[in-house]
């Protein structure tokens, strides 16, 4: 039977990034994706490397500031993949959000920053604002203009696997984990690919299987106890509208989130919702209420574009991506986004993650690092994972 280091679950960006991590490290990484890498929530988020602007509302300055940091390292790490774009706030008379509200945020994220050169932002003046092509200006009292950063997530999520299998970890696709034998001083794997039973001996297993953690963990003997978790979808909607050349950061006229309004591959896209789901079985798909949801938001701002039917026949696709939240009271909107790990006393071998951000995918790799090293001892490191390219 083959023995190794580490097995992670899940291809995702987490699970990719904490096998090129370890891989880094010098320990040996079996990965097993039950399905292709980055095929679910990694391929259908808001393509945003972004501090989060809206978190400051809710109180989570210590995630806004290691997402802004991280957003620095990306850009640096990988060129090609991340880009700095603009984003515009327009306040309304009836915002809201004041305009005093968000100078001062922006001002608390340029801060948060460490005063990067993209922590600048700036007030357009209104001769400018119809620079925004069909932009409503009917009511418009500012515009301001601040930077974050957008990928394409997938192929962000490829890349970071390329550079994993480059470093020695072994990916394994269409590989089902069925059941976790959790031992005093490792664990045993047994999967399913190729319709043929595949077992491994590992020192460690992290399960970054995201929205199917707690179905990992049924697997796992003797048992294990799950968190309470809600899965809540984003959706997004593609539009056959030119975009404009920044993304438009935009307070719902129906509730008090907010969405973006991004160009995609010439397009515009829009998104995003968050809907919490019953169940989780077969691929997500957009509700008609997130899409009136959405399409209602992008008519009240754009309404020069045309109303909602004449918008609903420009609708050219739509994707939706489940994340798993901390089950809690009040709306998905306001609730913690850093990622939550779990280990048990019972389980040592066994590390479990719970939520995330594609930003912070980075932060999360070194955490389980920390927890690896503690788990099974150091190895001899193979590459400096803070200069590890990616392309």
């Amino acid at each position: 039977m083959t023995t190794v280091d580490l097995v992670v679950i899940g291809g995702g960006i987490n699970g990719a990034g904490i096998a090129q991590c370890a891989s880094a490290a010098g320990y040996s990484v079996l990965l097993l994706e039950k399905g292709t890498v980055a095929g679910q929530t990694s391929a259908n988020s808001s393509k945003l490397i972004h501090g989060g602007l809206r978190y400051l509302e809710s109180g989570q300055l210590p995630l806004v500031r290691k997402s802004l940091a991280e957003r620095k390292a990306l850009l640096q790490l990988a060129p090609s993949l991340v880009n700095p774009i603009p984003f515009y706030i327009p306040v309304y008379e009836n915002s809201r959000r004041s305009s005093w509200a968000i100078r001062a945020g922006l001002s608390l994220y340029a801060m948060l920053s460490d005063f990067d050169a993209l922590g600048q932002f700036k007030s357009v003046p209104s001769v400018h604002w119809s620079k925004i092509k069909g932009l409503k200006l009917t009511g418009l009292k500012a515009l301001y203009q601040y930077w974050d950063a957008q990928t394409d997530d997938k192929l962000l999520t490829e890349a970071v696997i390329k550079n994993a299998r480059a470093l020695g970890a072994h990916v394994i696709e269409h590989a089902k984990c069925t059941k976790i034998e959790h031992l005093q001083s490792h664990c045993k794997v047994h999967y399913q690919v190729a319709d043929e039973s595949q077992k491994v001996e590992a020192l460690a297993v992290v399960n970054a299987a995201g929205p199917w953690v707690n179905e990992v963990l049924e697997s796992v003997s003797p048992p294990i106890a799950t968190e309470p978790i809600e899965w809540v979808q984003g959706s997004h909607l593609l539009l056959d509208i030119p975009a404009n050349d920044g993304i438009l950061y935009l307070e719902s006229c129906f509730d008090k989130r907010v969405i973006f309004v991004m160009p995609w591959k010439g397009q515009t896209l829009i998104g995003t919702t968050e809907t919490v789901l019953e169940s989780l079985s077969g691929k997500p798909q957009i509700t008609s209420q997130e899409v009136d949801y959405l399409l209602g938001i992008y008519q009240h701002y754009f309404s020069a574009l045309g109303d909602i039917e004449a918008l609903r026949a420009r609708v050219v696709d739509s994707f939706c991506g489940v994340r798993v939240l901390p089950k809690q009271s009040g709306n998905a909107f306001d609730r913690p986004r850093d990622t939550l790990q779990k280990s048990q006393p019972s389980h040592p071998n066994l590390l479990s993650l719970y939520g995330g951000k594609l930003t912070t995918y980075r932060t999360t790799a070194t955490e389980v690092l920390d927890w690896l090293e503690q788990s099974i001892g150091e190895r001899q490191a193979l590459a400096d994972f803070d200069t590890l390219l990616l392309e």
